[in-house]
């Protein structure tokens, strides 16, 4: 069966090294091929020309950065950095619904629903782990900047659900209609060969993202408390 492709007009490379491409993965595109339709990571392959080993995933409706290995032996190495948690991630999203809380960590274990959707429960006994700051810039609309401390199946959006702010645009947990699902992956950092490696992807993708209000906190996020969700 011949896999339909998409266009990647809009794929950023990031960074690039001897060991490893960190690439924009556009909205709504599935990591790896879904029925009839070619995947990010293959059609990232075709695009680049070389050899490259999966390293990590975003799901579908996530766009930002991705990282893939130009060798089996570095795909191993970050696999044992992210089993370890030494790699950072933070993520932003944007919600129509006033939080619980504003700021603050959730905690719990998670446990397979029905249709494929996941939810948060009390108990702790290997639980995922999201810390978060939320800020209202625009009435109704809410900034979340969110750093998982573990990397559980839908972890973000399922937080963000617990927390009766559901992504806008997921419509899978509750989330408002809109042009895209609200979530991206905004910063990667960890250390490589004694280097300390930090990037940084804006999104550019989405009516809200590109607000006036939004950008002003986007610009901010680099230097000062938007990302210390500890």
């Amino acid at each position: 069966m011949t896999l339909k492709t998409v266009s990647l007009e809009t794929l950023d490379l990031i960074y690039e090294n001897n060991d490893f491409i960190a690439v924009c993965k556009p909205k709504a595109i599935s990591f790896h091929n879904e029925s009839d339709t070619m995947g990010f990571f293959n059609l990232a392959k075709s695009h680049f020309e070389i050899p490259l080993w999966p390293v990590h995933r975003l799901d579908k409706l996530t766009s930002g950065i991705i990282i893939l290995a130009k060798s089996k032996k570095v795909a191993a190495e970050f696999g044992l950095m992210f089993e370890n948690k030494n790699i950072e991630k933070t993520y932003l999203a944007i919600s129509d619904k006033k939080p619980k809380k504003k700021q603050g960590k959730i905690t719990g274990d998670m446990k397979k629903s029905r249709n494929g959707s996941w939810m948060l429960t009390q108990s702790k006994i290997n639980p995922a782990q999201t810390t978060f700051k939320s800020f209202a810039l625009i009435p109704k609309i809410r900034l979340f900047v969110i750093k998982p401390l573990t990397g559980k199946t839908h972890q973000i959006r399922v937080a963000l659900k617990s927390l009766g702010s559901p992504i806008l645009g997921d419509s899978r947990y509750g989330g408002s209609e809109s042009d895209r699902a609200y979530l991206h992956a905004f910063r990667i950092k960890f250390n490589w060969n004694n280097e300390t490696i930090e990037l940084e992807n804006a999104p550019t993708e989405g009516k809200y993202f590109q607000l006036p209000e939004i950008q002003h906190a986007l610009k901010k996020l680099s230097s000062d408390a938007y990302t210390s969700a500890q």
